[in-house]
């Protein structure tokens, strides 16, 4: 496969770095990774939720979706952000949490679909490109601590074997060990679809990790050769048309 010219991957990150600002999605990940270690619980979750809610923001800015689709999930963002964040102060328990988990776990899906359905758009694959994928693939593992928080707080069980109290900073933990597929095996969950939602995201982990993250990092700096142009006329176009940009065409 030959590499596309110089002037041609300069324009692309160039872009990519204008449009997609995924360093900063990853960056607030991490932090976000580092806020739950602590434990925090109840009220303290808002500012995760924050956290999340801004990493949406910043891909809805990079994601090209028409003007009334975006508005209309910002103000959906805001709105339930909002709401479950008044819940959750006026009346702190396992309800409240629960609902707050649901929401952080419908809000992270929300932003891997997105970050997802860019990156793919990308026909030469920069720097922007590989930290979206690896941000997506961070979000994976915060989407189900969010699950798996939502389903001990909203369970009357216990949701690890052994009664184990399950924090954000442990369940962040489970949910991590589990998409890595590391498997230490001090933490487990106790009930049946606990169970199944943990192999679903190893597999899901894996899949992600091994396909779509490992074919991006080998292209880095090259040209997609799976990258379909958009379709003009009912066809599909193979070469870069007038006016289109290294990434791809843009909207009308």
């Amino acid at each position: 496969m030959t590499a596309p010219p110089v002037r041609e991957r300069e324009d692309a990150t160039v872009r990519n770095r204008h449009r997609d600002r995924y360093e900063l999605v990853f960056l607030l990940l991490v932090s976000t990774f580092v806020l739950a270690a602590f434990g925090v619980q109840a009220r303290g979750r808002l500012p995760l939720l924050l956290l999340y809610a801004a990493a949406l923001v910043l891909a809805l800015r990079s994601s090209r979706l028409s003007g009334f689709v975006a508005r209309g999930l910002r103000v959906v963002l805001a709105a339930g952000t909002i709401g479950v964040g008044a819940a959750a102060l006026a009346a702190p328990g396992n309800l409240t949490e629960g609902i707050v988990s649901c929401w952080i776990a419908l809000v992270l899906a929300t932003t891997i679909v997105l970050v997802v359905r860019r990156i793919l758009r990308h026909r030469i694959v920069t720097g922007q490109t590989i930290f979206g994928a690896l941000s997506a693939y961070l979000m994976i593992g915060f989407f189900f601590s969010a699950v798996f928080t939502a389903m001990d707080r909203l369970d009357s069980e216990p949701f690890f074997a052994g009664g184990q109290a399950a924090t954000s900073a442990t369940v962040q933990y489970f949910s991590f060990v589990t998409l890595s597929t590391t498997g230490y095996g001090d933490y487990t969950a106790a009930g049946e679809a606990g169970r199944s939602m943990a192999v679903l995201e190893a597999l899901l982990g894996q899949i992600f990790l091994v396909t779509l993250v490992a074919r991006l990092v080998a292209l880095f700096g090259t040209a997609r050769p799976d990258r379909p142009r958009e379709r003009s006329g009912g066809r599909l176009t193979t070469g870069t048309p007038a006016g289109d940009g290294p990434d791809g065409p843009d909207p009308p």
